[in-house]
């Protein structure tokens, strides 16, 4: 069993998807096989992932039809220009092994150089008037630069993919998204980025709140976590190398929380961001070469 998520432009999507961030790519296509195998349709990863081209292979390696694989993936802020990321498209698909992506976003803005994110969203609004991507999006987009955004480009993103989990809601953001008609999608959405980057004491696979919640249910605290995203209409991308996880993030389908826990976990928010903010990416700090091959 799976939940679909339907984009701005009628194209279906599945709500929970399976991320490679950080995976080494050494053990991504056994890790994109083996969710493939549990359930998932929906494959995350991004150029500077560095990781595309074991994605495409641990999709062949499945068995399972390209038709029934959702593709995403993100261009990286140095492939950002109109004919650079023409280009970086190019890349990607060639690493991906696929003829079209099904959703493709700018992976960051660039707000001290905004006509350079403008130029590479027009590629994207190019790549999906040819049919080589059926939808298109950003990620890391905070509502002042999405209005930016919208005011000099003529297709609305379908997603935007931005961190989203009990201890960083996001509302603000999410409410712009949606008065736009554009769909939100957790990263670290079972808030991982709390556990890796601050004191693990402290993370929300430790809260209590959730703890309880998921003892109510028999299920775990991330399942729980998961199941918050998928019932207040996100997508959410969960991650991880270990089969035994990979499986359990996948069975959320089979309860359901009611509007008191939902709240509660809401409720959880600290406004504290555990990735970068998206107003300091600058291509001088963030460069990274994406390859060619």
């Amino acid at each position: 069993m799976t939940m679909n998520l339907t984009l701005n432009n009628g194209v279906v999507m599945p709500a929970l998807g399976f991320g490679v961030f950080q995976t080494p790519p050494a053990t991504t296509a056994a890790c994109v096989a083996e969710a493939l195998r549990v359930g998932y349709r929906l494959i995350d990863t991004a150029a500077s992932d560095f990781n595309e081209r074991e994605v495409g292979e641990g999709i062949r390696r499945s068995g399972i039809d390209r038709s029934e694989v959702f593709v995403e993936t993100k261009i990286w802020i140095s492939d950002y220009g109109y004919d650079q990321t023409l280009h970086s498209f190019d890349k990607s698909a060639g690493k991906l092994g696929v003829d079209q992506i099904d959703l493709l976003l700018l992976h960051q803005p660039l707000p001290s150089d905004f006509d350079k994110t403008v130029d590479a969203y027009k590629a994207l609004e190019t790549l999906l008037g040819d049919g080589r991507v059926r939808a298109i999006g950003v990620s890391n987009v905070m509502p002042d630069v999405l209005e930016r955004l919208l005011e000099q480009t003529g297709v609305v993103p379908a997603v935007n993919q931005i961190e989203v989990h009990p201890y960083f809601t996001q509302s603000d953001a999410r409410r712009a998204n949606a008065e736009h008609g554009i769909l939100t999608q957790a990263w670290s959405p079972m808030g991982g980025i709390t556990a890796y980057r601050g004191e693990s004491s402290a993370s929300t696979f430790n809260d209590p709140v959730i703890g309880r919640i998921a003892e109510a249910h028999g299920k775990t605290p991330a399942q729980v976590m998961l199941r918050w995203h998928l019932q207040e209409g996100r997508s959410a991308i969960p991650k991880s190398v270990k089969p035994e996880r990979i499986a359990s993030n996948f069975d959320v389908f089979d309860f359901e929380l009611s509007d008191d826990q939902l709240a509660r976990i809401d409720a959880l928010d600290t406004g504290v961001r555990g990735g970068p903010d998206p107003a300091s990416v600058t291509l001088k700090a963030f460069h990274r070469d994406i390859p060619e091959s």
